[in-house]
């Protein structure tokens, strides 16, 4: 097995815990899903989240999918002026037997327009 990086983003409607747990469960659920990764092929998953999102982190959300053990971190993403407001963006690394090519990157409620080139 190879070691891929895998991304994805959704984006919030408002800023609440409900919807920051919904939105990254579904997200990570997606993810894992299309690219048919169990919880053994992880290796960690890296967040971040633009500064208008202050009510929870989103690796609270990925310990409510039993991901408590594998390293999790979040981090504030650049306020680039005009960026797209209220998202969260994923990287996960994990261990897969795909090629980069049938990598399933994931863009959801809105966050297709980020990545076009990569999105599904």
């Amino acid at each position: 097995m190879t070691v891929r990086a895998i991304r994805g983003a959704t984006q919030l409607t408002k800023d609440n815990l409900e919807e920051m747990a919904e939105a990254v469960t579904e997200l990570l659920s997606e993810l894992f899903e299309k690219n048919s990764l169990s919880k053994a092929d992880l290796i960690s998953i890296f967040f971040t989240s633009t500064e208008d999102l202050l009510s929870d982190f989103p690796a609270a959300a990925a310990r409510k999918l039993d991901l408590g053990d594998i390293p999790l971190m979040c981090a504030r993403e650049i306020p680039v002026t005009g960026s797209l407001p209220r998202v969260v963006r994923v990287m996960v690394h994990a261990h897969s037997d795909l090629t980069h090519a049938q990598i399933k990157h994931i863009y959801k409620r809105g966050a297709e327009v980020l990545r076009r080139d990569i999105a599904q």
